[in-house]
C-alpha cells in the first residue's frame, strides 16, 4: 500500500462511521420511566446520601472502580514530538481501546492544554475524585518524572506513567530471562543504555531494583557518552553518569553483556556486536525500526539473545504485556497506588509465565509447533489468554503485602475465574486468526475481484501479507478498480472469459470432462463452464495454481457451492459438507453449525456436523464444549425433531466419549451454565462455558446468526466450510470488507492445515 492509501486508510478508519474509537455505554436498564426515574431525579439521590456518609461508598455506587483517566498534555507524542493536546487525542484514545479490549478496564482520555508542571498537577489532582486509577501518557521528560512523582505522592489512587514504567517492566522481565538462558548474574553483566529519555532512566532504576549495579551501567544520549564530569546534566541522566572515560557507542559496547535499545533506527552496527561479551543481550527497542535490523543481528553473532519492540520478530518487548494488567490488579484491590513492589511482581509474574507451557490457542496464534522457554521466547506472546490471570493477582497481591490495599481479595480461585470471564468482551479471536495466516501465507483466489469491496478486501490481504491474492474477473474493470483505491502491487489478474486465458481454460475443461464424463458432462459443456468464474476457480485450486478460493459475495449461496462440490468434492473421510459461523459475542466466541448447506440434517448428520464443528474449534486453539440445541430439554419432547437431537446426542456419547457435547437442551439452558447446573446437574455440560451451538436444522441456525449479527452487532467468521478436500470458503451475500478479510484468514490457515495434513498422509504411506 503506497504512503497516501494508507494515509487515507488511517483518516477514513478514525472517522467513520463514527468519529473516534471510544465511547459511553450505560450498563444499567434505561427503557422505562421507572429506570430513568432510579437512574436520574429522584432516585440517584439515594447514592450520593450514602456517598456523603462515607466517600469510599463511591466504589460501591458509580463506575469509579473500574475508570482510569489516560491524562497527556500532547508534548512527546510517539514519534511524533509535541504536537499539543488535540493532536495527542487519537492517541490516547487509541490507549483506552487497548485498556478495554486487554483487561475489560473503562477510560476517559483527558488532553490538558499546559506545559506548566503546576498547571497540570493542579488539573489532574481537581479531576482525580472521578477516576479509580491516572495512567500518564507522552509527557515529554523531564517534566514527566516530576509530574509523576508529585501526583503519585499527593493523590490516594495508583498512578503510572506507562512511557516510563511499561518498557521498564516488560523488559525487565526478558532481561531475568535472557540472563538465566545466557548464565550469566544481572549483579555482574555490563549493561549498555542508548538513550536518556522516560523510558530508558525508568528501565535503569528497575534493572537495579532486580540486581544490576549502577556502576555497571553506561548510559548514552545524542550527545555521546553520559560522563560524570560533563556539564549540564539533569538529575536524572546525572544518576547515571560513568566515571569511565569513554565517548562512545563502540567504546562502551566493548566486552558489554547487554545492550538496551529505547533511542533511534541503525545506530548499532555489526562490528559493535562483535565487539560484545559471549552470549550478548541486545535489546533493540526503538519502533517502528530498532537500533539494529534483527534479521543482521541474529546473522552477526549466533550466540545473540535479540528482542525489539516489533510483532515481526520472536520477543517482543510490548507494553501491553504490562498497563492493562497492573492497572487491573491494582483496582481490583482499591489500591492507593503502584508501588516498586507491584512493579517487582509483575516483572516476575511476566518472566515466569513464560516458562510456564504455552496454550495451544497460542501456539496456533503464532505458527508454532510448541512454544518453550528458550532464546527465541523469553517473554510471553501478547495474545496469551494466561496473562489476564496471571499478572493482575500477582499486582493484587503485592499492594496487599505492601500494605496499599483498602479491598482486600479473599478468594484467589474466584478471582481469576471472574478474571478469565473478562475476556469473553474482547475479539481477541481475529487478532490471533490474522496473525496466524501471516505466518504462512498462501496464494487465494478472488473469484469477484471486480466488486469493489472484495478487491478492497484483497488490498488489505496483500498489505498486511495476509495472503497472496490471484484477482478474477473482468480485467478491465479490476484495474480501473485498482487505480481508484491505489492497489499496488505485482497482482496476478485473470479473465476466464478472455481469450488470454484459453489454454489454461481448455486445460482445465478436459480435466474436468475426464471427471465428470460418466455424470452427464461433455467436453463442449466443460469448456463452457470454465468460462464460469466459479468452476475456473474451483479447477485453479484443484490443479494447484492456487491453494484456498473465496467467492460468494454477489451470489446465492446454492448457485457458488453446487460448483465446488462438483470439481472438489469432499475431503477424505468427509460423507457431507456442512458450514459454521464464529460469532464474537460478549461471552466470547460461539460457534454455530450448520448454518447454509443442510435444510433438515438426519441424526447421522448432526453427528458428523458436530464432529467437524469440534475439529474447528481446535483449529482455533480452543477445546470444544458442546450442546446440542433443540425446543425441549433431554427428552421432554417426542417430537422426530427433538428425538433425532437425541440420536444424535447418543451416538456422541458412545462413540466418541471425549467430547463434551450434551443435548437435547433448550438454548437459555445450555449458555447459562448456572441455571443448567441446578435443573440438570447430570449433564456433561453441568457448570461448563459451552462454547459451541449444533441446531437440528438449517432454518434455525441460519435464522440465529443472522440475528445476533444485526440485533447485537455481533461480528461474524463464516459461513466455514468444512468436509472439503480443498479449502474453498463461501461467503454471505454482500459481506462486509472486513469479513472477506477475515474469511480470507480462515482459508489461508485451512491451506496451511490441508497441506501439512497431506504431507503427514504421504509421510505414513512412505513408510
Amino acid at each position: 500500500m503506497s504512503k497516501q492509501s494508507r494515509r487515507r486508510e488511517a483518516l477514513v478508519y478514525h472517522a467513520k462511521p463514527t468519529p473516534g474509537k471510544i465511547q459511553v455505554v450505560p450498563t444499567k436498564k434505561y427503557a422505562t420511566q421507572r429506570d430513568l426515574s432510579l437512574a436520574y431525579s429522584p432516585g440517584v439521590a439515594e447514592p450520593c446520601l450514602e456517598i456523603e456518609k462515607d466517600v469510599n461508598n463511591v466504589y460501591k455506587y458509580t463506575a469509579k472502580g473500574n475508570l482510569v483517566a489516560v491524562i497527556s498534555n500532547g508534548t512527546a507524542v510517539l514519534g511524533l514530538g509535541n504536537i499539543g493536546p488535540e493532536a495527542s487525542k487519537p492517541v490516547m484514545e487509541g490507549k483506552g481501546l487497548l485498556f478495554k479490549i486487554f483487561a475489560d478496564i473503562d477510560v476517559f482520555d483527558i488532553e490538558v492544554g499546559t506545559e506548566n508542571i503546576e498547571e497540570f498537577i493542579a488539573t489532574v489532582k481537581h479531576i482525580a475524585p472521578t477516576f479509580g486509577g491516572i495512567n500518564l501518557e507522552d509527557i515529554k521528560a523531564p517534566e514527566a518524572f516530576e509530574i509523576e512523582r508529585r501526583l503519585k505522592e499527593e493523590l490516594d489512587i495508583p498512578v503510572m506513567h506507562d512511557d516510563q514504567h511499561g518498557t521498564a517492566i516488560i523488559s525487565a522481565a526478558a532481561l531475568i530471562n535472557a540472563l538465566e538462558l545466557a548464565d550469566k548474574k544481572i549483579e555482574d553483566v555490563q549493561i549498555v543504555i542508548s538513550g536518556a529519555g522516560a523510558a530508558a532512566i525508568s528501565c535503569s532504576r528497575l534493572y537495579q531494583a532486580c540486581g544490576a549495579k549502577r556502576e555497571n551501567m553506561v548510559m548514552l544520549d545524542s550527545k555521546g557518552v553520559i560522563r560524570n564530569d560533563r556539564e549540564q546534566l539533569s538529575t536524572e541522566k546525572a544518576e547515571f553518569a560513568t566515571h569511565k572515560k569513554i565517548d562512545t557507542l563502540m567504546e562502551a559496547m566493548t566486552d558489554a553483556d547487554v545492550f538496551i535499545g529505547l533511542s533511534m533506527a541503525d545506530i548499532v552496527n555489526p562490528d559493535m556486536l562483535l565487539a560484545m561479551a559471549d552470549n550478548p543481550i541486545v535489546f533493540a527497542m526503538a519502533n517502528p525500526d530498532p537500533e539494529i535490523p534483527y534479521d543482521i543481528a541474529v546473522a552477526t553473532r549466533k550466540d545473540i539473545i535479540m528482542a525489539t519492540g516489533r510483532s515481526d520478530h520472536p520477543n517482543q518487548v510490548n507494553n501491553v504485556l504490562g498497563f492493562p494488567f497492573i492497572f487491573r490488579g491494582a483496582l481490583d484491590v482499591r489500591a492507593t497506588k503502584i508501588n516498586e513492589e507491584m512493579k517487582m511482581a509483575a516483572v516476575y509474574a511476566l518472566a515466569n509465565l513464560a516458562k510456564d507451557p504455552v496454550p495451544e490457542q497460542v501456539n496456533i496464534a503464532y505458527g508454532e509447533t510448541r512454544l518453550t522457554f528458550g532464546r527465541d521466547y523469553i517473554i510471553p506472546k501478547p495474545f496469551d489468554p494466561r496473562l489476564i490471570a496471571e499478572v493482575p493477582p500477582a499486582v493484587a497481591k503485592a499492594a496487599m503485602e505492601s500494605g496499599v490495599a483498602k479491598e482486600p481479595i479473599e478468594d484467589w480461585d474466584k478471582y481469576r475465574d471472574e478474571l478469565l470471564e473478562r475476556l469473553g468482551s474482547d475479539n481477541k479471536i481475529v487478532r490471533l486468526l490474522i496473525n496466524r495466516a501471516k505466518m504462512e501465507p498462501k496464494r487465494v483466489v478472488f473469484a469477484e475481484a471486480d466488486q469493489m469491496a472484495v478487491l478492497k478486501a484483497a488490498q488489505i490481504v496483500h498489505d498486511e501479507g495476509i495472503a497472496v491474492p490471484i484477482l478474477l474477473g473482468r480485467k478491465d474493470t479490476i484495474l480501473k478498480l485498482m487505480e481508484e483505491i491505489d492497489f499496488e502491487g505485482d497482482i496476478e489478474i485473470l479473465d476466464p472469459k478472455s481469450d488470454d486465458e484459453e489454454e489454461r481454460k481448455n486445460r482445465y475443461a478436459r480435466v474436468y470432462w475426464e471427471q465428470r464424463k460418466r455424470k452427464g458432462v461433455t467436453l463442449y459443456s466443460a469448456e463452457k463452464l470454465m468460462r464460469e468464474r466459479n468452476y475456473y476457480a474451483a479447477m485453479m485450486i484443484n490443479e494447484g495454481d492456487a491453494d484456498a478460493l473465496i467467492s460468494g459475495y454477489s451470489r446465492s449461496y446454492p448457485i457458488v457451492v453446487k460448483p465446488m462440490l462438483e470439481v472438489i468434492g469432499l475431503d477424505q473421510g468427509s460423507t457431507r459438507a456442512a458450514t459454521t459461523n464464529v460469532m464474537m459475542t460478549q461471552r466470547g466466541p460461539m460457534f454455530l453449525s450448520d448454518t447454509s448447506i443442510n435444510i433438515n440434517p438426519s441424526a447421522v448428520d448432526l453427528t458428523k456436523i458436530a464432529q467437524m464443528t469440534a475439529g474447528v474449534v481446535k483449529m482455533f486453539g480452543m477445546e470444544p464444549v458442546m450442546a446440542m440445541i433443540s425446543y425441549s430439554n433431554f427428552g421432554s419432547s417426542k417430537n422426530e425433531t427433538a428425538v433425532k437431537v437425541r440420536e444424535a446426542v447418543d451416538y456422541l456419547h458412545k462413540r466418541h466419549p471425549s467430547l463434551i457435547v450434551d443435548g437435547e437442551l433448550q438454548t437459555d439452558f445450555a449458555l447459562n451454565k448456572d441455571m443448567l447446573q441446578e435443573i440438570f446437574p447430570f449433564s456433561k455440560l453441568a457448570g461448563k462455558k459451552v462454547n459451541t451451538l449444533i441446531f437440528p436444522n438449517l432454518e434455525s441456525a441460519n435464522i440465529t446468526y443472522k440475528l445476533l449479527k444485526e440485533l447485537n452487532k455481533a461480528d461474524s467468521i463464516g459461513p466455514i466450510m468444512m468436509g472439503m478436500k480443498k479449502p474453498v470458503h463461501i461467503l454471505q451475500l454482500g459481506a462486509s470488507v472486513d469479513e472477506i478479510v477475515n474469511m480470507t484468514a480462515i482459508a489461508v490457515i485451512d491451506a496451511q492445515q490441508k497441506e501439512k495434513r497431506e504431507k503427514q498422509r504421504q509421510t505414513t504411506s512412505a513408510k
